[in-house]
C-alpha cells in the first residue's frame, strides 16, 4: 500500500515582519514547486513485526535516517529513537523529519490506541527550484527530480520555503497512511485544519521557537491571506515522552482545549493572480540569515515603538492596496506604482533597523528588471528580505518570459553572478493527495 502526498512552496509577497504581530496581515502565494512524500508499507515476514521507520531524500548524499519507535508511558506518545543502520559513515540529524514523525505517530497512536504501527519506507522528493543550481544545469520536465549531488546540509536554499513544505506534506502523508478515510480525510475542512494544527506544532518544536506559521498555512491551504496565531498556543505543549505529552497533542490538533482555542485567521476570498499574469521567481543564489535579521528588526521596532508602528501602519496600507489591485486585475503602471510603495518603505525599515531588507544589489536589480522588461508589473526582495530569490509580477506570456530570461543572462554576465529564472509559479492550491502511480519505480 503506498500513499503520496504534496505541499507547495510560498512566497510572502507582502507583509514581511508585520507577519509576526497579529494586529497585522499577510499576504502569502503557494508556488507549483513542491515538496513530494511517498510512503509505503515495508513487508515482514509472517510472524515477524517491525519497529522501524526508513526515510530516504535520494537527491543528495548520505540521506538515509532509520528510526525506531514505542509507545512511551503515561501518555507520552512515541518516542522516536534515530538508529544506526547498516552505513558505516556517522549519521546525520534532520531535525524537521525525526520531529515531524514523532508528532504525527503521537497523533496517531491516540486516534488509533489499539493499532499497531506498521513499519514503513518514507521516500522525500524536492522539486527542482528549491535548491540552487549550477549555471549550466539543463531546464528538467515536471515531475523530474534531479540528483543535487550533494549532502543535504551543503545544498543552497533558494528560500521557499522546502522545511515547511517537508513538514506538511510529512505528516500528511502519514495520516493519510495510517488512519483510514472514515477517520481522516485530507481534502475535507476538518482534515485541512488537524493538518495545519498537527504541522505547525512540530514545524515550530523542530525549528526551536514559534514562528509566525504563514509557510505552513500556505503549504495547507495554499495561497491565502494570514494573520498568525497566538504563540501561547504552542508553548506550553511539553517535551515528546513526557507525561500527558500525547493527549496535549490531541487536544491543540482538534482543538478542544477551550483555554487554548487557535486564532489564526486564514483566509482564501479575494486573494488571487489577475487573468494573464504570474508570479515568477528569480534565484540569486545567495540566501540569508534569516533568524539574525528577524531578531535585529525586532529589537528596532522595541527600540522605537512610535515611529515603527508609524511604518508598519503605512506598510500594512500599501499591503492592502496590492492585494485589492490584484483581484480586480489592474494594468501594469498601476502595479508598478503599488510595488514602489512597499520597496520605499520596506527600505526605509531596513535603514532605521540596520538589516539589509532590501540590499543595494537587489535594489539595482529589480530597478533595471523593472525598467527594462516591458510586460514586468514590478516585484519585491520577499518575505524576511536579504539575498533569497525575489518574486516578479510579469504577464504571463512567451514573449515576456523570454525576455526576462534573457535580461537576466545578460545581468549575471555583466555583473559575475548567477541570477536564474525559476521554474515555479505563484499558484493557489495547497496539500494534496498524488496519484502513486506518477512516481514510478519509488512506489513499488
Amino acid at each position: 500500500m503506498s500513499t503520496v502526498v504534496s505541499a507547495p512552496g510560498k512566497v510572502l509577497l507582502a507583509g514581511g515582519y508585520l507577519v509576526l504581530d497579529r494586529a497585522y496581515t499577510a499576504l502569502v502565494f503557494g508556488l507549483s514547486a513542491r515538496i513530494h512524500i511517498l510512503v509505503k508499507d515495508i513487508e515482514t515476514s509472517s510472524g515477524v513485526e517491525l519497529s522501524e521507520i526508513v526515510v530516504q531524500s535520494p537527491q543528495f548524499r548520505d540521506a538515509t535516517w532509520n528510526y525506531g519507535y514505542h509507545l512511551a508511558e503515561g501518555q507520552g506518545g512515541i518516542q522516536v529513537i534515530q538508529l544506526q543502520g547498516a552505513s558505516s559513515t556517522k549519521i546525520s540529524r534532520n531535525p524537521f523529519v525525526e520531529t515531524a514523525l514523532t508528532y504525527a505517530l503521537t497523533y496517531i497512536s491516540t486516534v488509533l490506541p489499539r493499532r499497531h504501527i506498521k513499519p514503513t519506507s518514507i521516500t522525500i522528493l524536492a522539486d527542482n527550484d528549491y535548491y540552487s543550481q549550477p549555471a549550466n544545469t539543463p531546464k528538467n520536465a515536471s515531475h523530474q527530480f534531479i540528483d543535487f549531488g550533494v549532502r543535504l546540509q551543503d545544498a543552497h536554499k533558494t528560500g521557499l520555503g522546502s522545511s515547511a513544505a517537508l513538514v506538511t506534506a510529512f505528516t500528511g502523508a502519514l495520516l493519510s497512511h495510517y488512519l483510514p478515510k472514515s477517520l481522516y480525510s485530507l481534502p475535507s475542512e476538518p482534515g485541512r485544519s488537524i493538518l495545519h494544527n498537527l504541522s505547525q506544532a512540530s514545524h515550530c518544536a523542530a525549528q526551536g521557537k514559534v514562528g509566525s506559521g504563514f509557510d505552513v498555512a500556505t503549504a495547507v491551504y495554499g495561497t491565502c491571506l494570514y494573520r498568525r496565531f497566538s504563540p501561547s498556543i504552542l508553548s506550553s505543549l511539553g517535551e515528546p515522552g513526557s507525561s500527558g505529552f500525547a493527549t496535549h497533542v490531541k487536544n491543540i490538533v482538534e482543538d478542544t482545549d477551550t483555554s487554548l482555542k487557535w486564532d489564526t485567521e486564514i483566509s482564501k476570498r479575494g486573494v488571487t493572480i489577475p487573468p494573464g499574469m504570474a508570479l515568477a521567481m528569480c534565484d540569486v543564489d545567495c540566501g540569508s540569515e534569516t533568524v539574525g535579521m528577524v531578531k535585529q528588526v525586532l529589537a528596532w521596532k522595541k527600540d522605537d515603538p512610535e515611529g515603527s508602528k508609524k511604518l508598519w501602519d503605512e506598510l500594512q496600507a500599501c499591503n492592502e492596496a496590492l492585494a485589492k489591485k490584484l483581484t480586480a486585475g489592474a494594468g501594469i503602471e498601476e502595479f508598478r506604482e503599488a510595488f514602489g510603495e512597499i520597496r520605499e518603505r520596506i527600505r526605509e525599515m531596513g535603514i532605521n533597523s540596520g538589516v539589509p531588507i532590501e540590499p543595494k544589489e537587489q535594489t539595482e536589480l529589480l530597478d533595471a528588471v523593472t525598467a527594462g522588461v516591458e510586460g514586468l508589473a514590478g516585484g519585491v526582495v520577499p518575505g524576511a528580505g536579504g539575498y533569497d530569490a525575489i518574486v516578479l509580477l510579469v504577464k504571463d506570456d512567451e514573449e515576456t518570459l523570454s525576455a526576462l530570461e534573457k535580461f537576466l543572462e545578460k545581468w549575471s554576465k555583466e555583473k559575475g553572478s548567477n541570477v536564474k529564472l525559476l521554474g515555479t509559479r505563484g499558484e493557489l492550491e495547497g496539500a494534496r493527495e498524488e496519484d502513486a502511480s506518477k512516481y514510478g519505480e519509488l512506489v513499488k
